[in-house]
């Protein structure tokens, strides 16, 4: 049941970046999802659209201190200084780190 609204949350990301990037479909590189492995981010359904989708699935390892959810508000002044940037390639995304 909850990989059933696991992909639903699936479908509506995929749709609304379809209508915020319009050229989204029609470039090569597709999304990546870092996911950790909860049996709902996991489950058939949620695994056979990501298939569908052609999204890159990176598994977060079972336990990695160096991301644990306490540090997670010392990553989130880092996230604001990302806001509204486009990087037209992954390739651009990894110059500006």
């Amino acid at each position: 049941m909850m990989g059933y609204f696991c992909r639903l949350q699936l479908v509506g990301l995929s749709r609304s970046l379809k209508e915020i990037r319009p050229l989204y479909e029609q470039r090569n590189d597709k999304g990546i999802l870092l996911r950790d492995n909860a049996r709902p981010h996991a489950a058939k359904t949620v695994t056979t659209y990501l298939e569908t989708l052609k999204w890159e699935v990176i598994s977060q390892p079972p336990y990695t201190p160096d991301i644990a959810s306490t540090n997670y508000h010392l990553l989130r002044s880092m996230v604001h200084g990302m806001d509204e940037k486009c990087f037209p390639s992954v390739t651009d995304l990894y110059a500006s780190s």
